[in-house]
């Protein structure tokens, strides 16, 4: 547990960031609720979202956790990953809160459920962590801003570590994070890798924990190709690669390809030398102010670098703070003005609202698995083979833009 405490200590001296010299119209505390999976399997990535969120609006307030004059006032909600729990808290949060600004929720599942209460109420979301393109896609609508990567933005990088011929796999879970991923992988390799040539999909249940008939079914189905193959396993919670490595998948000239995940995840992977994919954030990779901060105080408190989701809630304070600065109002109508095209600074440096789908552009990065022997402490495991820059990436718009 994080104590109160340790966020209210003042440890950005000489950090302010400048605000701008209007007065914002309204008066009285933001109010910002960020719905999070505390409750789950996803526990861990609702404490580092929460926290991150807190350290990023510290960061940009200068400690003072106000914006132009007015204090910030946080509303957590749990979930529960329940998506019938994210959007009726959503809306407890618009209605009964009166909430400025929501972020969250804690899945896709969830996320997707909620897209329409912030239409009806025409309140501003602003998506974190959930990655499923169909939320920026099908499912978006003009009140959703996304800081959160998206599938295509997984594959994306994680498609620049196997070029040439290759024959690709998937396993990935049966919900829409999963289906959006392996549709996502696809065409990132059909983008990207021409030579690539697509294989068999498993789809199984979230709590699946037993891998066995699953690999086996992909492994009969590369049986007689040549080459190299790939499986790719795309997950939210905790990652089967352990399981799945332990089925001997070099007998079958499989390579495994799980992508980032969170630290304290892929630290048990350090065996696997050399194995490689994309991945959204890695404390070493960013070469910034903000990510500087970070590394600097989060190290400072809790004696570890931050984490994957640490640096998706920053990113989500860094939007809020910035839309309002900008918008010099938390109205709705003014805030989306603000925020199409909008500039914010991030610890994996500046991202961008895309006018078309709100969905916020930002950088990527390939990564190599370091040798042990190159492994300085228990943190430092990965290799930056590449930043992929944003300008780079090519994703597609999805949505039919209305209103």
């Amino acid at each position: 547990m994080i104590s109160r405490r340790r966020f209210s200590q003042a440890t950005a001296a000489g950090l302010l960031l400048p605000t701008t010299g209007a007065v914002l119209a309204q008066t009285g505390d933001i109010k910002v609720a960020l719905i999070v999976a505390k409750t789950g399997p996803f526990e861990a990535y609702a404490k580092q979202d929460e926290l991150g969120f807190r350290m990023g609006l510290e960061y940009l307030t200068g400690g003072s956790m106000a914006i132009d004059g007015r204090k910030v006032q946080i509303i957590v909600k749990d979930d529960q990953l329940r998506p019938d729990l994210s959007k009726a808290l959503l809306a407890e949060a618009y209605a009964d809160d009166k909430v400025d600004i929501a972020v969250g929720a804690g899945g896709s599942s969830g996320t997707v459920a909620a897209l329409p209460i912030a239409e009806e109420y025409k309140k501003i979301l602003i998506v974190e962590p959930s990655a499923a393109d169909s939320i920026t896609g099908d499912k978006w609508n003009r009140y959703v801003f996304r800081v959160a990567r998206t599938t295509s933005l997984d594959a994306t990088a994680s498609v620049s570590a196997f070029g040439g011929p290759v024959t690709v796999a998937f396993l990935a879970q049966d919900n829409v994070f999963g289906r959006d991923n392996v549709t996502a992988y696809k065409e990132a390799f059909g983008r990207q890798n021409p030579k690539a040539k697509m294989g068999h999909e498993e789809f199984v249940p979230q709590g699946t924990t037993d891998f066995t008939a699953p690999f086996q079914r992909i492994a009969d189905s590369l049986k007689g190709t040549t080459g190299r193959k790939v499986l790719v396993i795309p997950w939210g919670g905790e990652h089967p690669i352990r399981k799945l490595a332990g089925m001997n998948p070099e007998r079958f000239g499989i390579e495994l390809s799980p992508g980032g995940s969170l630290l304290s995840v892929m630290q048990t992977w350090r065996e696997f030398e050399g194995l490689e994919g994309g991945t959204y954030y890695h404390y070493k990779f960013p070469r910034n102010k903000a990510n500087d901060w970070l590394v600097t105080e989060h190290m400072k408190r809790f004696r570890m670098p931050p984490d994957f989701f640490v640096c998706g809630g920053f990113s989500a304070a860094s939007a809020v703070v910035t839309a309002i600065r900008k918008a010099r109002s938390t109205d709705t109508e003014k805030l989306i003005a603000a925020m199409e095209g909008m500039d914010f600074e991030t610890p994996k440096g500046t991202m961008t609202f895309r006018p078309e789908d709100h969905q916020a552009m930002m950088p990527m990065y390939h990564f190599k698995m370091k040798k042990r022997a190159q492994q300085s402490d228990e943190w430092d495991i990965l290799e930056l083979v590449r930043e992929i820059p944003a300008s780079e990436i090519k994703l597609p718009i999805r949505n039919k833009r209305t209103g």
